[in-house]
Order: structure tokens, then C-alpha cells, then sequence
């Protein structure tokens, strides 16, 4: 059977249609010989969600947005959307959907999975939402602390051009410079003290001590207790001594302890001490001169 020409063309295109059709399911993530389960999910704002945008389970890629559309039975109710997930994905009961808005425009659906480990999701039942867990919206909760923190930025940035201003600061940094200069000149006395003041005093230290030794081995070397009884001898003949001075049997001691003695040279010494006077008062009863060798006897 001859097939014609016309035929052929409308096979072609029909052949082309079904390969356009495959290459745009493909393209759109959308694998037509595997099974996918469906669950819809209401946005009270769709945050710019197109048809065909990745589902992620907890950051893993777990299916697409098979359709978005608006609810204008109910007006108000947001947006409906039904997901394609991997068939017998487990859903467990708690899972919350959230939109996450990209900084450079998008937005990502992303299913914070529950951990109900008994019940879970039938296939078709609706995931609930949370319109407050984007990025963004966590980034607005930051603006006002933002905002407070650039004042406190401001103020102290007003804070530090007025002491850069401030005419005393180059006072200060003058006498900054110049405590520097003596800090480095002390720091050069420190370091020539150290280099060699400080070995001088340690050779004179360990000559001192070496001296200290020397002599500490002469006192050990030194007849000591010898010495000492010397001097103990030397200490009992002086004691002997004072008690002989002390004693009326010997000459010294007679003339330390006889008050006779003592009373008659008191006596003698007053009797020359009164002669001295009397021949000082009457020198010609003790003394006669005669130019012509006559004597006269004093009347």
C-alpha cells in the first residue's frame, strides 16, 4: 500500500507535536512515566509562585507546582495551589508550607515536615500554610532594629567628628608623642642597664659571693673552741684578779680597801697643802738670808 505524500506530512507533525509536548513536560521537571501524588496547599498571598516551580521537602527537591490558580468561588480565600510529589512520599500530619521569597525576585515553596511518626497526609488533602517563615519576612522583622541601630551608628559617628575637631586632641596627641619619646628613651636606659650595668653588678655579685665563701671556709678552718677557751682562761684570771683587788691580804688590795690609808693620806695631803701655804704667807720663818752673813733670830 502506497502511503501518500500528505499523509506522510501530517505524521511528521503529529510525530513533532508529541515530541514538543514530551520536551516541554521534560523541561517543566514533569516526568510523564512516573506516578506523582497530589496535595493542595492555600496561600493567603502567592508571592509571585508560578506553575511548574520546584517543591522542596526540608531543601530537597521533591516535586513541582502542577497548578496555581485563583479562588473566585470564595474571594479572599487566596490562592490555590496543587503539588506533584514523588508517589508515596509520607506527608506526616503537622507539615507546614511556607513560601520563601528569593532577594533577586522568585519565590520557592518549601514543606517543613512534621515528625508525627503515626499519622500522616492522604494523598489530595490540603498541607496547611504559613505565610510568616519567608526570608524576606524575617528581614522586615530586622528593619526596625535596623533602623535603631543605624541612630546609635549616627550618633556616634556625630560623637567622633566632634572629638576629631575638637582643637585639644592635638595637645593630646602631641603629649602622646611626646610620652612616646620618653618612653623610648627609657626604654634605650633599660636596655643599656640591661646589657651592661646589670652583668657588672652580677660579676660583682658572684665576686662578693665568692669572697663570703672564702671566708666562711677560713672561719671553718679557725680553731674555734681553742679560742674560746683562751678567752674563757684570760675572763677567769681577770676575775681572780678583781677579787684580789677586792681582798685586805695584798698590798693593792690594802691601798683599794684599807680606809686607815686612806684617812692618814687625806691627812698628810692637808697638812703639805697647809705648809704650802704658810710658806707662801711667812717664806722668812722657813728661809734666812744675810747679805753680811748676820743672822737674826725673828722676833
Amino acid at each position: 500500500m502506497k502511503i501518500s505524500r500528505e499523509v506522510k506530512i501530517g505524521l511528521s507533525g503529529l510525530v513533532a507535536i508529541v515530541l514538543l509536548f514530551f520536551t516541554i513536560k521534560f523541561l517543566q521537571g514533569v516526568s510523564l512515566f512516573q506516578r506523582h501524588d497530589t496535595y493542595v496547599i492555600k496561600f493567603s498571598n502567592a508571592k509571585t509562585l508560578a506553575k511548574s516551580s520546584p517543591v522542596y521537602a526540608d531543601g530537597y527537591n521533591v516535586g513541582i507546582v502542577s497548578q496555581i490558580y485563583y479562588d473566585y468561588d470564595h474571594p479572599g480565600n487566596g490562592v490555590v495551589v496543587h503539588i506533584s510529589v514523588e508517589h508515596g512520599m509520607r506527608v506526616p500530619v503537622g507539615t507546614q508550607a511556607i513560601l520563601d521569597e528569593a532577594m533577586l525576585g522568585g519565590c520557592t515553596l518549601n514543606l517543613l515536615m512534621g515528625n508525627n511518626p503515626m499519622e500522616r497526609l492522604e494523598v489530595g488533602d490540603t498541607i496547611p500554610s504559613s505565610d510568616n517563615f519567608g526570608l524576606l519576612a524575617k528581614a522586615a522583622d530586622f528593619i526596625p532594629k535596623l533602623e535603631f541601630t543605624l541612630m546609635k551608628v549616627d550618633s556616634l559617628l556625630t560623637s567622633l567628628n566632634m572629638i576629631a575637631t575638637d582643637p585639644h586632641l592635638k595637645q593630646i596627641l602631641a603629649n602622646a608623642e611626646a610620652l612616646t619619646a620618653n618612653l623610648d628613651r627609657s626604654s634605650q636606659g633599660l636596655n643599656h642597664l640591661l646589657e651592661k650595668d646589670v652583668p657588672q653588678m652580677a660579676q660583682t655579685f658572684t665576686k662578693a659571693g665568692e669572697n663570703i665563701t672564702q671566708l666562711a671556709d677560713k672561719l671553718n678552718h679557725l680553731d674555734l673552741e681553742g679560742t674560746m677557751s683562751r678567752v674563757d682562761g684570760t675572763l677567769n684570771n681577770v676575775n681572780k684578779m678583781t677579787e684580789r683587788l677586792n681582798t685586805p691580804d695584798n698590798t693593792i688590795g690594802l691601798l683599794l680597801n684599807d680606809t686607815t690609808l686612806y684617812s692618814n693620806l687625806n691627812q698628810t695631803v692637808s697638812g703639805a697643802s697647809a705648809l704650802v701655804e704658810d710658806l707662801k704667807a711667812h717664806p722668812k720663818r722657813y728661809v734666812h738670808f744675810s747679805v753680811f752673813g748676820k743672822k737674826e733670830a725673828e722676833k
